[in-house]
């Protein structure tokens, strides 16, 4: 039996033209294309007209059920002979649970690919005018997951990270922000939340770590979202280029 072979793909943040040259290749040639709740849908045409697409996307409390559910999925249609691609939402590596799926493929003895991509913690900030290191702000980056904020250091990343990018941080951004001023962040640090960034919906709140959650909650801001938190956020007055949605963007006083 011919065994086919899987890539592990990363669709980019949102911007469809924000995949990589190989990773609409990859597209292009599968045969079949399991993919995420957050890719952006319009990558799919990319698909042979006979492919087969499986909508994998997860819902909250249901992660670990649909997860075991996809490790088979890859396994069974690579067995079957067919290229398979696993479209993920940024870069496959930076919370995307790519280690998992990889480890099962290679306990299967399925051939794989991890193909890199363009990660939202960098690209979303970016198009709100953010860039997340600057010689007169910031040297140094830290990407953490903001939905099981109890196992971060707080403390670590405060004495040691000029910026921090928090993924999937919308629903405790309040407890995040309290964290980090418990942990010794100065509350007047700029901070910015933005909401499906580099996509025609995206807004940003831009405010101060102990303003930021009530202005986000004034403004509606929900998931998907990326928290950033450093000088660079004062950034923003003079570099913000992308077009946001009309009458979605707040900003407090950031440079405060």
């Amino acid at each position: 039996m011919t065994v086919g072979k899987v890539y592990l793909v990363g669709a980019g943040p949102g911007d469809e033209k924000l995949i990589t040259v190989y990773g609409r290749e990859c597209l292009e040639r599968a045969d079949v294309i399991i993919y995420d709740r957050l890719i952006n849908r319009k990558l799919l045409r990319y698909a042979k007209p006979d492919a087969e697409l499986l909508y994998c996307g997860k819902e909250p409390g249901k992660h670990d059920t649909v997860q075991e559910q996809i490790h088979e999925l890859l396994v069974w249609h690579a067995q079957q002979g067919k290229t398979v691609v696993r479209l993920k939402g940024g870069d496959p590596c930076i919370f995307g649970r790519v280690g998992e799926e990889a480890e099962v493929l290679a306990k299967a003895g399925i051939p794989f690919e991890i193909v890199p991509g363009v990660t939202s913690g960098i690209a979303v900030p970016a198009y709100a005018g953010i860039p997340v290191t600057h010689r007169d702000y910031a040297a140094s980056v830290a990407m953490v997951s903001g939905h099981r904020s109890e196992r971060i250091d707080w403390e670590a990343l405060t004495r040691g990270c000029d910026t921090i990018i928090v993924y999937m941080g919308a629903a405790n951004l309040s407890d995040i922000c309290g964290r980090l001023m418990a942990a010794g962040k100065p509350s007047d640090t700029p901070a910015a939340i933005i909401e499906w960034g580099t996509t025609e919906r995206q807004r940003t709140v831009a405010a101060t770590l102990s303003t930021l959650s009530d202005e986000a909650e004034q403004a509606g801001i929900s998931h998907p979202a990326i928290i950033i938190i450093g000088d660079v956020v004062r950034l923003r007055e003079t570099l913000q280029w992308f077009p946001e949605r009309q009458g979605g963007v707040v900003d407090a006083d950031a440079s405060s």
